[in-house]
């Protein structure tokens, strides 16, 4: 149940709050995780609203030890700074990507690196770098649980844009087949609720973006060379025009890979083409 600020036990270990900033890119609002009984590490500690502040540290009951950001964006992070102040806590996660739309107040106590591991007479949990979203987005996993904490990398009942620079659709991917690796029961993700069949979901959105990828390849080999503008049409035809301008930043990163991957090039008016060879 989504209901804002009022804490909600996933299972033994786990309970959520979700803030109170519910919009189009947020669903019903950020979840907020809050891991452990005795030492409490709060996830994803979200905006700097002062009732959600309250709430967390209310639902933390003076146990709080950890803070933990899957990434740096506004809707995500903001909220440590106060939390770590009121309770002293730890706080991990990675510096903000250099891009735009970061909490560039985030200081963490300690870097994360992939496959760091926070371990307490509780639970271990442990920091899966998961670049794509953003390139300083990590995915938490509860081994005890099998649970991931997904962040933004994973959404239930809608996509995740991808912004470049920061953002990056190839490792996006990759990312996503890098979680099949390991035993996960379900997912948990920023915003909506929990997943509960995760090999499936993660299977559809490689499936997915890689479909959206073909759209990109059909629609360029329809208009030759082209602007965003226009080819946004072709390839999301299928989507609202409102949101064109979000989903031109996800075609940027497909194009971009294309690029890597030496099928599409950039002229320098910012029109695209198919290379030659790419266009077979």
């Amino acid at each position: 149940m989504l209901e804002h600020g009022v804490p909600f036990a996933l299972n033994s270990r786990v309970r959520r709050l979700v803030a109170p900033n519910p919009g189009m890119m947020t669903g019903p609002g950020t979840n907020t995780y809050l891991l452990g009984n005795e030492q409490v590490a709060v996830l994803d500690p979200g905006p700097a609203i002062p009732e959600h502040i309250e709430a967390i540290i209310a639902a933390g009951a003076g146990r709080i030890r950890w803070i933990v950001c899957t990434h740096t964006h506004p809707d995500h992070s903001p909220a440590w700074q106060a939390v770590a102040e009121a309770t002293g806590a730890e706080v991990l996660g990675a510096l903000p990507a250099d891009d735009r739309f970061q909490d560039d107040t985030f200081q963490p106590t300690t870097e994360l690196s992939h496959d760091y591991l926070l371990e307490t007479p509780e639970f271990r949990l442990r920091a899966l770098h998961t670049p794509g979203h953003v390139s300083n987005h990590f995915c938490f996993l509860l081994e005890e649980e099998g649970m991931l904490f997904a962040g933004d990398h994973i959404m239930k009942g809608s996509t995740v844009v991808i912004v470049p620079p920061g953002g990056d659709m190839k490792a996006y991917i990759e990312s996503l087949q890098l979680l099949l690796d390991y035993p996960l029961q379900n997912i948990a993700p920023g915003h909506g609720e929990v997943i509960d069949d995760p090999r499936a979901e993660v299977a559809h959105l490689v499936e997915h973006r890689l479909r959206r990828e073909r759209k990109v390849v059909a629609g360029l080999t329809q208009l030759g060379r082209a602007h965003a503008d226009a080819l946004v049409k072709v390839v999301y035809d299928d989507v609202d025009e409102d949101r064109h301008e979000w989903a031109k930043l996800s075609m940027a990163a497909h194009l971009i890979k294309l690029q890597q991957e030496q099928q599409a090039r950039q002229h320098p008016d910012e029109s695209w083409e198919l290379e030659e060879d790419g266009a077979s």
